[in-house]
């Protein structure tokens, strides 16, 4: 199992990005997928899920309306657009296997190096 992030960078407050997620090793397609975060001296929180055929989403309150996860089961990718970025949004941005609940992680396995996203002007 394998997680590839991309897409991060640094954006001004109030700006956009789109991070993505290219997965190997399994049946991408039969797993919903979840991005979590880890902000500077924090633990790691769960962002956002998509189910397995992308019809269900959830998200945290703290991105709820400015942040859209979708994904392209024909190209093991999973995206998180982020829309109206905050200073508090800055953290390093991980994708994994979410629960059957979507509203957390799978395992606690199996993380990829990630993508740091900073928001600052």
């Amino acid at each position: 199992v394998q997680f590839v992030e991309s897409g991060g960078g640094l954006v001004q407050p109030g700006g956009s990005l789109r991070v993505s997620c290219e997965a190997s090793g399994f049946m991408f397609s039969g797993w919903n997928m979840g991005w979590f975060r880890q902000a500077p001296g924090k633990g790691r929180d769960f962002v956002a899920a998509v189910d397995w055929n992308g019809v269900k989403t959830t998200y945290a309150d703290s991105v709820k309306g400015r942040f859209t996860i979708s994904r392209d089961n024909a190209e093991n990718t999973v995206y998180l657009q982020m829309n109206s970025l905050a200073p508090e949004d800055t953290a390093i941005y991980y994708c994994n296997k979410a629960s059957t609940d979507l509203r957390g992680l799978w395992e606690d396995d199996h993380w990829g190096q990630g993508t740091q996203v900073t928001v600052s002007s």
